[in-house]
């Protein structure tokens, strides 16, 4: 794909992330060959098409770590709508167990698209179900096709109900399939370079969906194959319980035990790890996908966020699924996630620069890279521009005001250098088609049940 050569021009303010949270102003970016050129004022830059920002706050990509894309198809689900975790799942999976490949595209194109209007420049997905003829390169397509950096985790589940699982059989597979379909999507899809649009992890569902095997077995294979893993974790009481109950220990032990903690390892939501939970996730390196929003549609509880990085442990944000958020927007979880830990803990509990960094910074560590989350020269050119002169912001004193106040969406992003959103509207697709086929198969599978 061509690369354009583009100079976002005179931003009012730049906040880089970087180690010494540089704040810039009124300065141009110079984006070359998909990484930030030069940064500094008045560039030289005729050969380069502009970009305005003479309004805007310009930041990197927001980085989205904990994502099932598919359950764009399923938000705001009747039965659903007041369950706690397990009774939620429950509801859910009749539904999900009809969805075919075209589902699998066509709802990671739309979440993908929110996301991007969102400010974000990245996304992991979790897709731990495959009815039908769905596989995991049906939503790496649309990651390709609408243009965002994609961190894709081949899931899985292999204990039905039947076997004292939570999912139904008719939505579990074989583990020795699951292992051998995971080696395939790694060897076909993964790309390990700097500046990589595509990188796979392993990603079996959860304590209470597969085997201990089937997790050490991932956890090898993982190793061996140099790719990351992802795994749901201490998510409410219920989850808890059923550690205790089933494996006689507490989640953090069960990782443990598995093999399931260190550098390359992040799991979602971990809202209730405990004070020696967190203190072995932060011995080993292993990150955390903090999903506030969904933490609350669930009611599930307020997660330790602020001791999580007082202990040194590494915290991206995860929008979670679109039927738990039940909405996409990374810019509104970094502000929820700011705000929970505020009404827990003080007004001086986070910042809303300090939420920015999780939701920069600190994603792109729990993702494994170095390349993005941070505008400096050199780093992929993963650039989020907002623009701060609509009423949303207006008054505004500070940059603080992305998260107290807003906007929400973005006026112009660019992924690796490829303007994925111009002006307030995707620029690599026509959305509209989509959400119009979407609704289709939204509408399909409430005639179906």
């Amino acid at each position: 794909m061509t690369q354009s050569t583009y100079v976002i021009r005179n931003a009012s303010t730049v906040l880089t992330m970087d180690d010494a949270a540089t704040r810039l102003a009124n300065v141009d970016i110079l984006v070359r060959d998909g990484v930030i050129a030069e940064i500094g004022p008045d560039l030289d830059a005729a050969d380069a098409e502009p970009i305005h920002a003479q309004t805007c706050l310009v930041t990197p990509g927001l980085i989205n770590t904990h994502h099932h894309l598919f359950q764009t198809l399923t938000r705001a689900v009747p039965a659903g709508q007041d369950a706690l975790l397990f009774g939620w799942l429950e509801t859910h999976y009749p539904i999900w167990a009809k969805l075919h490949p075209d589902h699998i595209h066509t709802s990671a194109l739309t979440g993908l698209a929110e996301l991007a209007l969102s400010g974000c420049s990245t996304s992991s997905d979790h897709l731990y179900l495959y009815p039908n003829g769905a596989r995991l390169e049906d939503s790496i397509a649309a990651a390709d096709r609408i243009g965002l950096r994609f961190h894709p985790t081949r899931g899985s589940m292999s204990i039905g109900r039947s076997k004292g699982g939570l999912p139904p059989d008719m939505l579990v597979e074989d583990e020795a399939a699951i292992l051998a379909d995971s080696e395939r999507v790694i060897d076909a899809f993964h790309d390990p370079s700097e500046g990589s649009m595509v990188r796979v992890g392993l990603a079996p569902c959860s304590p209470f969906s597969v085997s201990r095997d089937l997790m050490r077995q991932s956890a090898e294979l993982a190793r061996d194959k140099g790719v990351r893993l992802h795994t749901h974790l201490a998510e409410n009481e219920e989850d808890i319980r059923y550690s205790q109950e089933n494996f006689g220990c507490r989640p953090g032990q069960y990782a443990a035990e598995l093999g399931w903690l260190g550098s390359d390892v992040w799991h979602a939501h971990c809202v209730k790890l405990d004070t020696s939970e967190i203190a072995l996730f932060a011995e080993t390196g292993t990150a955390v996908a903090h999903c506030p929003c969904s933490n609350c549609r669930l009611g599930s509880g307020i997660a330790p966020l602020r001791d999580m990085l007082d202990a040194s442990v590494t915290v991206g944000l995860g929008v979670d699924g679109s039927a738990s958020n039940d909405a996409g927007n990374l810019v509104s979880e970094a502000r929820q996630a700011m705000l929970l830990q505020r009404v827990s803990r003080g007004a001086d509990a986070m910042s809303a620069y300090e939420a920015l960094y999780v939701a920069t910074r600190g994603g792109a560590k729990a993702l494994g890279r170095d390349d993005v989350g941070v505008l400096q020269v050199g780093k992929r050119a993963d650039i989020a521009i907002w623009d701060m002169s609509g009423v949303e912001a207006a008054g505004s004193w500070d940059a603080a005001a992305l998260l107290l106040a807003g906007p929400t969406t973005v006026k112009d992003l660019l992924v690796n250098g490829r303007q994925v959103v111009r002006d307030g509207h995707i620029a690599t697709l026509d959305l509209d088609a989509v959400l119009k086929h979407q609704r289709q198969l939204t509408d399909s599978l409430m005639k179906d049940l």
